[in-house]
């Protein structure tokens, strides 16, 4: 008998369903699936109140994580774990960091072979490579990656993802697409699961090579990578600006929040645009490096 583990936390309840979705064609009389909920022991809200949205930023981009409370019943014998999470601010969400920097996730993941699976927006790869760092430091070995992304991409999620967060509302409006991952997507994510059954019968996860390859596991748009390490550097300054105003949800820090929304905004309405055109002119003489670059961060799984 084979024994998975797959641990997640899901705040919106959408990694949930990818997961139940992931999962449907694994169990067997051959094969257990053990899933458990990592809970912290102050649940975030949802939809957010504007404000602690913001407020959990500088947390969650230099990954102090939160408070988790311990997993129960837990053998710590597995033959595969498959970890679920969510991307804040390009980074593994505050509860999956806690959770990864806890003395039972060293016991947990010790010399195991490891999934991930990702379900956010379009911008996960530098979330992953922070991911690839808890792992290790958990002696973890990771073999695959699968990650689902929305329906709205680019410029169209910087939109429709906050307004989904803050509101609960996925709904298409006006020019912009529905929020959220395709239905027809986490839906065919039982594809991962099925590959996965088959494998885990042939002992492939004791190879530690992986499993999930031509499933269309990873898809990178190497021109978004740029964009990432943009971002992540600009992410830092504000970080710093508004962990140096005042503590969380104080006054003095909601000063600097707004001061650093009003900032987003601006960039959206102005510089966002400027990049996309004069990214797409540049990009047309790095497609080697770009190819390169996207072949290097869809490791190990691949398209």
């Amino acid at each position: 008998m084979k024994k998975i583990l797959m641990l997640y936390y899901s705040q919106t309840g959408q990694l949930k369903r990818v997961v139940d979705s992931f999962i449907s064609k694994l169990p067997d009389e051959d094969i257990q699936v053990d899933v458990r909920a990592i809970k912290p022991k102050v649940e975030y809200p949802f939809p957010w109140p504007f404000y602690q949205f913001f407020d959990e930023f500088p947390e969650s981009v230099l990954m102090d994580g939160c408070e988790i409370q311990e997993i129960k019943d837990l053998d710590y014998d597995y033959d595969l774990i498959i970890l679920g999470y969510t991307v804040w601010y390009m980074s593994p969400s505050i509860p999956i960091t806690g959770f990864m920097k806890s003395s039972q996730a060293k016991k947990i993941f010790n010399n195991k072979p490891v999934i991930t699976l990702i379900a956010c927006r379009d911008m996960w790869v530098l979330a992953q490579e922070k991911m690839k760092n808890l792992l290790i430091n958990v002696n973890a070995k990771l073999i695959d990656n699968v990650a689902l992304t929305d329906q709205g991409k680019g410029a169209y999620s910087l939109v429709t993802m906050p307004r989904f967060l803050l509101t609960g509302k996925k709904n298409p409006f006006a020019f912009f697409p529905p929020a959220g991952i395709l239905e027809s997507d986490i839906k065919n994510a039982s594809r991962f699961g099925e590959r996965l059954n088959e494998a885990l019968k042939k002992d492939k996860e004791k190879t530690g090579n992986s499993l999930l390859k031509n499933l269309g596991a990873v898809n990178i748009d190497g021109k978004l990578i740029a964009t990432e390490k943009i971002a992540n550097r600009s992410f830092q300054v504000w970080t710093r600006l508004i962990k140096f105003s005042g503590k969380k949800y104080s006054f003095a820090r909601k000063i600097t929040i707004t001061v650093y929304v009003a900032f987003l905004i601006l960039l959206l309405l102005t510089i966002v645009p400027i990049n996309v055109v004069l990214s797409k002119l540049i990009n047309k003489f790095k497609k080697n490096k770009l190819s390169s670059l996207e072949a290097k961060y869809e490791l190990p799984s691949g398209r």
